[in-house]
């Protein structure tokens, strides 16, 4: 099987009913504690600000936020884990009006607040301990 290569960057340009699916597997068992983040960044440099960060500590918790002029905003932690061990997941993040709206294997499991407009994120990137069997964009 063929992946796609990780860390995943992409440009990009979000606006009210744009969608990013992203379809892969944890690199490694839950118990050796494997990570994926998904980011949503407002430029191309590694420092920009990010309208959404999504990070899953596998077997653990989802943990969601910005980053505004350098700094973090809060956080919104979450125990709900829909991904399971060793099995493929399909992550699929939908810009709504006013909040992304996050499913994971066809379940709506999360929602997370606009704080910067989606129509400002220009990069998207995939990282950590993941194999991606396949990310689009619509």
């Amino acid at each position: 099987m063929e992946y796609v290569p990780v860390p995943y960057i992409k440009s990009i340009s979000l606006n009210t009913g744009s969608s990013v699916t992203i379809k892969g597997k944890a690199n490694m068992p839950f118990i050796m504690s494997p990570e994926m983040q998904v980011d949503f960044l407002t430029g191309t440099e590694e420092k920009s600000d990010i309208a959404l960060s999504f990070r899953v500590y596998f077997g653990n918790c989802v943990v969601m936020n910005s980053r505004q002029c350098g700094d973090w905003e809060s956080e919104e932690k979450y125990s709900c884990m829909p991904f399971v061990d060793s099995q493929p997941f399909a992550l699929h993040i939908s810009v709504l009006q006013n909040e992304y709206q996050i499913m994971v294997n066809g379940r709506q499991c999360y929602t997370f607040p606009h704080r910067l407009r989606p129509e400002s994120v220009q990069t998207f990137q995939v990282w950590r301990d993941v194999f991606l069997n396949s990310v689009s964009v619509s």
